[in-house]
């Protein structure tokens, strides 16, 4: 029964997991291999209320190519999203649409879809994201924006950009409201490197809101996930971060709860910053087909490692297996657990043919009773496998 339930939660989480192969990050406005620009990756509806029904977006994509292109395919996350799209090829520089329409038929909270769009060019597809909250009664402001900076208010102060490719950039937009009575304005200081913010009004009107855009740029230096911080400056003042509890909890997949993952100590309530972070990884866009035939392809034995059942506080040691069946040296540029009780020795490079070992050592003492499943990320320099996920599994006594 152990195993099904261990097998449940990892599928769910294979179901949110970055999906490697695409075209994740963008070139200038939003221009993927030189050949197709949208107008937009991300959609959000905001709030809306499950009696608004289904509710529908459209994504224009221009062919910026000198010949021909085919919108292939647009296939969603999920069945609950209904998609319809230009089906004749595109002339250089016409136009052609992508509809998705969700349902909003699932109850009321937070989504977030994906639909993974195929093209004639690049060979790699790009995600477009549709995102919003559903909610089964209208809420205050208050509730809606649950974090207060003063009286600037956050749905969320942990913001996931996404996947991000070196050389490129990845932006998005959140809103963000004036809870109070008077016009607020808003300035961010102790901005990181590589991370740039603008408000679409400032300042934003008493009850109102306004759309905060954020652009990540990528750095040969950072890899794997990464966060951007930012502390906001409400009419000229910081403040810590108050937080609401929220009236309408987001439900979890079905295994989901067996996961460890820490929650960022830097955010949340008492804390000054807002986060933004995105998973960077190499760019393989330019490679020819020789390259990406000569390069390396890791392999491990076993993607999920299970340590049994122990009791709390046990340190336990595991390794996993990785062979490189490519041409060329396989290396992971960053090794990333979702748990600080996680530590992993250094992965050396491996040698085409060769095998090495990813050793880790797990200290359970802090974790609860019951499942345990833990995600490691690897950011490697595979085309194939840009980003490899292995999972510790087992149960806590």
């Amino acid at each position: 029964m152990r195993g099904n339930i261990i097998s449940i939660a990892l599928a769910a989480i294979l179901a949110v997991l970055p999906r490697t192969a695409y075209c994740q990050g963008s070139g200038p406005d939003n221009t993927f291999g030189g050949t197709v620009q949208l107008d937009k990756i991300v959609h959000d509806f905001g709030d809306i209320l499950v009696t608004d029904g289904p509710v529908s977006a459209v994504f224009t994509a221009t062919n910026i190519s000198d010949k021909p292109l085919v919108i292939y395919n647009v296939v969603s996350s999920c069945g609950c999203t209904d998609v319809e799209w230009t089906r004749q090829p595109l002339k250089p520089g016409e136009k052609g649409t992508i509809k998705a329409t969700y349902k909003n038929d699932e109850g009321g909270y937070p989504f977030d879809k994906n639909l993974t769009v195929y093209f004639s060019e690049p060979k790699q597809p790009v995600v477009l994201r549709l995102r919003g909250e559903s909610h089964k009664k209208k809420l205050s402001l208050g509730e809606l924006y649950p974090v207060k900076f003063g009286n600037l208010g956050f749905k969320v102060v942990d913001i996931k950009a996404g996947n991000l490719s070196q050389g490129q950039s990845k932006s998005g937009e959140i809103l963000v409201a004036n809870l109070g009575s008077k016009p607020l304005d808003v300035k961010f200081t102790n901005v990181s490197e590589n991370l740039s913010l603008k408000l679409s009004q400032n300042p934003i009107p008493a009850g109102g809101t306004a759309k905060l855009a954020y652009t990540v740029k990528a750095d040969r230096s950072l890899w794997g996930k990464n966060y951007y911080y930012a502390t906001p400056l409400v009419d000229g003042r910081t403040y810590k971060a108050v937080v609401r509890p929220s009236s309408e909890p987001a439900p979890e997949a079905a295994g989901t709860e067996a996961v460890v993952a820490d929650p960022n100590p830097e955010l949340g309530a008492g804390k000054s910053k807002i986060g933004i972070y995105a998973i960077t990884k190499e760019d393989f866009s330019s490679l020819t087909k020789e390259q990406k035939d000569n390069s390396a392809v890791p392999v491990a034995s076993e993607s999920t490692f299970s340590f049994g059942k122990v009791k709390a506080g046990t340190k336990v040691k595991g390794a996993f297996e990785i062979a490189n069946k490519g041409k060329s040296p396989f290396k992971a540029y960053k090794v990333d657990s979702e748990s600080s009780k996680v530590k992993v020795s250094p992965l050396s490079d491996i040698a085409p043919g060769a095998k090495g070992k990813l050793e880790v050592e797990l200290d359970t003492s802090t974790f609860p009773k019951g499942e345990c499943l833990i995600i490691l990320t690897l950011t490697t320099n595979a085309p194939s496998r840009p980003i490899m996920n292995l999972f510790l599994t087992g149960w806590i006594d």
